[in-house]
C-alpha cells in the first residue's frame, strides 16, 4: 500500500483533495439531516407513548409543562372568583387546541392546590416538538397565561424542557470552534513533542478526514437517521484519533530516520510496524462500536455506524495520504529543529520501565490499586434522567419548582406516568381509582375532556412521588402495570420513565451476551496480531477493568456532584443517562486500546528482536511512553474542548470518556500492562499450536527459557 502510494503521489493527494472538497459542501447538509430522536420500537413503554401520539396527538414520552397560578392576597382557591380566574388563566393556553390540559377546574383534585389555598397548578401535556403540530407549543404556554393572567396574579412555567433550556441557555462553543481549541491544544503539545514544523502534518491528515468522515455521514443519512451526537464525536474525537495515529507513525519515521535510513526508505520501513499497528487500533475502535451497532435501538445504532466511520477514514487516511505528506514536504518541515539528538527514545521513560522490571509485584499491586478505587463507585451507578433540580440551576424554571415543592408537590412531577385505556369511561374511571391507592403514586388526574378522551380511549397522568431516575420511582411504574392488569379492555403505562425502564431492561438485559461476542471477536484480532494468546487475554481484561475507572469517575463527578457544580455549575444529577455507560464503554473500549496496541505491538518488535521479556519492556516503554502519554493528552484535550457543549449529556460523555483515556494511558499502560508482562515472563508468548492454526498464524516455537537476570536489571 505504501508503495503504491509513494508511486502515485499526485493521485493520491487529489482523490483527497476531492474528497475534502466534497466534505465541505456536505457537512451542512450532513448536520441539518441529524435528528435527535431517541426513539426506542418494540418496547412497551415507547409503544404506549406513540399510541398517544397517534390517538390523541399527545406525545408521552415528552415531559409536560407545569404552569403554576398564585392569587394575589386575598383570594383564594377557595372562592368562585379564585377558581374562574385559575380555569380562564390556564385554557388560555390551549387556545391552538394542540394541549391537554389538566386542572382543578376539570379534575376537582384538591392535590392541585396548595394549602394555603392561594396557589394551584395545572398540567400540560403537548405534542412531540419536533413534528409540526407540536413545533413551539411549548414556548408558547407561559407568554399565554401571562396575557390571560389578571392584574396581581402570579404565573411561571416550569417541567424538565424549561429547566433543561435553562440549563442550556447561556449558550456554548459550536462543533467548530470546539474542533479548533481541540486542534490549537493538539498543536502545542505535537510542538512540544517534535520540536519542528512537522508538528503541522498530523492537523493536515485531519483535516480531510474529518470532512471525508461528514461526506460517509451525508450517505448514511439516505439509508437511516443518525443521532445528533455523532456531529460531535466526528469533529471532536475525529481529531484526536487521526492525530493519534499521525503521531505513531511520524514518530516511527523519525525513529528510522536516526538510524541512518533515508526518507523515502524511512516511510517504507514505519508501514510493516507502526503503520501495522494503525491499521489494529483501528480496527479495534470499530470493533468496540459493534456493540452499538448490533443493539436493537435506532439511534444507538446510528451512532455505532457513525462512530465507525471516524477509526475506517483515520486508518485510510493515515496510511494513503500520510506516507506521501512525509514524503513531499515531510523533509522540509523537519529539517529545523528547536532540539537536536533523538526525539524517539526517552531515557526517562527507559529508566521507568527498569523501575518498574525490578519491582513489578510492587508495581502491578499498585496499578492495580489505583484503578480498583477508581472502579469501586461505578457499583452505585443509577442510571436514568438527571435530577430535574440539577439541571436549571437559579433560573425561572428551577425556582417555580422549588416553589411547587415548598407546598408539597414532589419533583416526580416533571416525570408523570402517563396510563392509556381502551374499555370506555367505565375503564377509565376504574383504572384511576387503583392508580390512586397504588403505594409510590402522588396524585392522579384524569379530565373527561376532549384531549384526553376519545371514544373507548382515555389518557389519565399519574404524578409519582419519586423522579424516573431512582429506583423507587421505577417501581412504580411496575406496581402500576401489577395493579392494571384486569382492568377490562387493558392499560398501557407509558410516559418518559416507563419508556426509559424498558430501554434499560432491553439494552442491558443483552449487554452481557455483546460484551463477551465484542470481547472474544478482540481477543482473536490480538492474539493473531501479537502471536501470544496470553498478551490478547490480559488486553482484553485489562481494559475491561480501566473502563471501570471511567464509569466510576462518572459516578463520583455527575452523579454525586463531586466538581460537576464547581466546573459546569450543574449540581449533582443523581444518576447517568441510561445510554450513557454503553455508549462510553463502547468508544473507550477501543480507544483505550489504542494504547495496548501500541505498547504490546512495540514490545512483540523488541521481543522478536532480542528474545528477552526485560528488553522488551524497556525498549517499548523507552520508545512508545512518550508516544501514548502525548497522544493521550490530545484526545484528552480534544474531549475537554467537547465538553464546553451546553448540553448535559454532552459533557457526561466528553468528561467520561476523557478522564477514561488518561486515567488508562498514564496508569494502566504505562504502570499496570508493563508490571503484568513483566510477572507473566516468557508466558507472555505463549499460543497454543490449536489455535495457532485456527488464527492461520505460524506455529509457535518454544520461548527461549529466560534466566532470572533475563527479567531483572
Amino acid at each position: 500500500m505504501t508503495r503504491f502510494c509513494l508511486r502515485h503521489k499526485g493521485f493520491v493527494i487529489l482523490a483527497w483533495l476531492v474528497l475534502a472538497v466534497l466534505g465541505a459542501l456536505s457537512t451542512g447538509p450532513a448536520v441539518d439531516r441529524l435528528t435527535h430522536s431517541f426513539a426506542t420500537p418494540g418496547m412497551a413503554g415507547y409503544d404506549t407513548n406513540l399510541h398517544l401520539l397517534q390517538t390523541l396527538g399527545i406525545d408521552g414520552n415528552e415531559q409536560p409543562s407545569i404552569g403554576v397560578l398564585t392569587l394575589p392576597a386575598g383570594q383564594g382557591m377557595d372562592t368562585a372568583a379564585g377558581r374562574d380566574i385559575a380555569a380562564r388563566t390556564f385554557a388560555a393556553a390551549n387556545r391552538a387546541g394542540h394541549l391537554a390540559v389538566a386542572d382543578y377546574a376539570n379534575t376537582a383534585n384538591p392535590a392541585l392546590i396548595s394549602v394555603d389555598g392561594r396557589t394551584t397548578w395545572a398540567v400540560f401535556d403537548m405534542p412531540n416538538p419536533d413534528l409540526p403540530s407540536g413545533a413551539g407549543v411549548m414556548d408558547g404556554i407561559e407568554p399565554a397565561l401571562k396575557a390571560a393572567a389578571p392584574p396581581g396574579v402570579t404565573v411561571s412555567v416550569t417541567g424538565f424542557e424549561q429547566i433543561q433550556t435553562t440549563g442550556a441557555s447561556s449558550g456554548g462553543p459550536s462543533v467548530l470552534v470546539e474542533t479548533g481549541i481541540g486542534a490549537v491544544g493538539a498543536l502545542v503539545v505535537l510542538l512540544f513533542v517534535y520540536g519542528s514544523a512537522i508538528a503541522i502534518v498530523p492537523l493536515l491528515i485531519a483535516i480531510p478526514s474529518i470532512l471525508a468522515t461528514f461526506l460517509l455521514i451525508l450517505g448514511l443519512e439516505q439509508v437511516t437517521d443518525v443521532s445528533f451526537l455523532v456531529e460531535y464525536l466526528v469533529a471532536v474525537m475525529g481529531l484526536g484519533v487521526i492525530v493519534d495515529y499521525s503521531l505513531l507513525l511520524v514518530t516511527r519515521w523519525r525513529e528510522e530516520r536516526e538510524a541512518g535510513k533515508s526518507y523515502e526508505e524511512a516511510i517504507l520501513a514505519a508501514s510493516p510496524t507502526a503503520g501495522r499497528a494503525v491499521v489494529l487500533s483501528g480496527l479495534t475502535v470499530a470493533i468496540g462500536l459493534l456493540a452499538l451497532v448490533g443493539l436493537p435501538v435506532p439511534f444507538l445504532r446510528s451512532i455505532g455506524l457513525g462512530g465507525m466511520l471516524i477509526p475506517l477514514v483515520a486508518i485510510t487516511a493515515s496510511v494513503t495520504l500520510l506516507p506521501v505528506i512525509l514524503a513531499t514536504v515531510g523533509p522540509a518541515l523537519d529539517k529545523r529543529r528547536v532540539w537536536r539528538g533523538s526525539t524517539t527514545l526517552s531515557r526517562g521513560w527507559q529508566r521507568w520501565a527498569g523501575v518498574i522490571v525490578r519491582r513489578r509485584w510492587l508495581a502491578g499491586i499498585a496499578g492495580l490499586v489505583i484503578v480498583l478505587g477508581l472502579a469501586a463507585p461505578s457499583l452505585a451507578m443509577n442510571t436514568g434522567q438527571p435530577r430535574a433540580n440539577s439541571l436549571g440551576g437559579t433560573g425561572t424554571a428551577a425556582q417555580t419548582l422549588h416553589q411547587l415543592e415548598g407546598v408539597g408537590v414532589p419533583s416526580g412531577v416533571v416525570f408523570p406516568i402517563q396510563l392509556f385505556t381502551h374499555g370506555g369511561s367505565a375503564a377509565a374511571d376504574q383504572a384511576a381509582s387503583i392508580a390512586a391507592t397504588t403505594p409510590g403514586v402522588y396524585a392522579v388526574l384524569a379530565p373527561a375532556t376532549p384531549s384526553f378522551r376519545r371514544g373507548n380511549d382515555a389518557l389519565i397522568s399519574v404524578i409519582p412521588i419519586d423522579e424516573g431516575n431512582t429506583s423507587t420511582g421505577v417501581a412504580t411504574v411496575a406496581r402500576l402495570r401489577a395493579a392494571l392488569s384486569g382492568v377490562p379492555g387493558g392499560v398501557e403505562v407509558g410516559g418518559n420513565t416507563a419508556q426509559n425502564s424498558d430501554f434499560t431492561s432491553a439494552v442491558y438485559g443483552n449487554f452481557p451476551l455483546m460484551l463477551g461476542a465484542i470481547a472474544l471477536l478482540t481477543f482473536l484480532l490480538l492474539a493473531r496480531e501479537f502471536r501470544s494468546a496470553v498478551l490478547a487475554v490480559k488486553a482484553v481484561a485489562v481494559n475491561m477493568v480501566s473502563l471501570g475507572a471511567s464509569f466510576g469517575f462518572l459516578v463520583l463527578f455527575w452523579q454525586d456532584g463531586l466538581g460537576c457544580d464547581l466546573l459546569y455549575g450543574v449540581s449533582a444529577t443523581g444518576s447517568i443517562r441510561n445510554w450513557i455507560p454503553i455508549v462510553s464503554f463502547a468508544f473507550l473500549f477501543g480507544l483505550s486500546m489504542d494504547y495496548e496496541v501500541f505498547l504490546l505491538a512495540r514490545m512483540r518488535e523488541e521481543y522478536d528482536r532480542t528474545g528477552s521479556t526485560r528488553e522488551a519492556i524497556v525498549g517499548a516503554l523507552a520508545r512508545t511512553g512518550r508516544l501514548i502519554t502525548c497522544a493521550a493528552v490530545i484526545l484528552g484535550i480534544s474531549f475537554a474542548s467537547l465538553s464546553a457543549a451546553p448540553d448535559v449529556v454532552v459533557e457526561m460523555i466528553a468528561t467520561g470518556l476523557g478522564v477514561g483515556i488518561l486515567v488508562d494511558a498514564l496508569v494502566v499502560r504505562t504502570l499496570l500492562v508493563p508490571a503484568l508482562v513483566a510477572v507473566m515472563g516468557r508466558w507472555n508468548w505463549w499460543l497454543p499450536e490449536g489455535l495457532a492454526r485456527l488464527l492461520r498464524v505460524r506455529p509457535p516455537v518454544s520461548a527461549p527459557m529466560e534466566t532470572k537476570h533475563a527479567i531483572e536489571v
